[in-house]
């Protein structure tokens, strides 16, 4: 593992009053929202907080997400039509710096009852290898970090790819719902308790399943399994970091054939929405196979399952097979 340092962020617990806060200007019941049949219209940036605010939301609001299925989410431009989407709705989740396009249209949109997922947990700065503390942004390589800019210090936003941290961010947006639509408040609360629940459940399945395996160190083009690795004690080894189709420099390939045979490596992940091609290529020059490790910025045609819970699952049973899991 490398988790080369811990960013302070507001603690849980404010960040839930402030996420609640931010919410006060559309208290009242979901027949004062501003959707024709009553219900709280919820506008998330992308999959992840789609499904949260679905799971949790449930009957008593109407979701839309910024990212449409199958679209790479950090490549996203916004529509006319979508910044109209925007200020027309009772609630916003995002995620900050996640998507510059949509901080912009955000910022622009008026909307006064927005919740930035980023503040309802804790976000770290994860290195882009993770093998034995090696610093690859130091060596001219590309850490953690995409083609966009991530929050203070290079903060990683993947929260999600952690039930743990993915459920505080579900308490965070429970309580701004409650507070949003204190009529169905209750709903609200037995439904993050339910979501909050089924995560705990997901924890302790990736605990027990990855608990003993023949190696610790796994591959993968999109350096986006910061959180995962830190939570199950296991050491990402990022290809090329800032883009999981850009070309990896010789001197990274060949460290990384030396990580492959040191550390028992035998797969090579890639995700759904980008291009397999490097991860192919190291795969073919070290004699290892690939498989699909899917940062779940999206559900599309490819994608290991229909929702979270189930594209989590084949990750995790893909992990467990490339590992060696006894």
């Amino acid at each position: 593992m490398n988790v080369r340092r811990l960013i302070p962020t507001t603690a849980l617990a404010a960040a839930v009053a402030l996420g609640a806060t931010a919410l006060t200007a559309c208290s009242g019941t979901a027949g004062a929202a501003g959707t024709a049949d009553g219900k709280l219209h919820v506008t998330a940036s992308f999959y992840p907080l789609q499904f949260l605010a679905e799971q949790i939301g449930g009957d008593h609001v109407k979701v839309d997400t910024l990212t449409k299925p199958g679209v790479e989410p950090h490549d996203l431009e916004i529509t006319p039509k979508q910044t109209g989407q925007l200020s027309e709705s009772d609630v916003v989740l995002y995620l900050k710096t996640l998507q510059p396009a949509v901080d912009k249209a955000v910022e622009q949109s008026g909307v006064k009852n927005v919740v930035d997922a980023a503040t309802l947990t804790k976000l770290e700065v994860h290195g882009g290898a993770g093998h034995e503390g090696h610093d690859h942004a130091a060596e001219g390589e590309a850490g953690h970090d995409h083609d966009h800019a991530h929050g203070e210090a290079g903060e990683d936003p993947h929260v999600w790819l952690d039930p743990t941290k993915y459920a505080e961010i579900a308490k965070g947006f429970g309580a701004a719902l409650e507070k949003a639509d204190p009529g169905h408040a209750a709903d609200y609360k037995k439904n993050t308790d339910e979501l909050v629940a089924k995560l705990g459940a997901l924890d302790t399945e990736f605990k027990d399943g990855l608990k003993n395996t023949a190696s610790r160190t796994f591959i993968t083009t999109h350096s986006a399994f910061g959180y995962l690795a830190e939570r199950y004690g296991l050491d990402q080894e990022g290809i090329s970091g800032v883009d999981p189709e850009a070309e990896p420099s010789p001197a990274r390939m060949k460290e990384l054939q030396a990580v492959a045979k040191k550390d028992n490596v035998t797969t090579v992940f890639f995700e759904t929405l980008a291009s397999d091609k490097t991860a192919k290529s190291l795969a073919r020059d070290t004699g290892l196979t690939t498989d699909v490790l899917d940062p779940l910025e999206g559900i599309g045609d490819r994608s290991q399952g229909s929702d979270y819970f189930e594209v989590m699952r084949s990750n995790l049973k893909n992990l467990q097979k490339a590992l060696g899991a006894k």
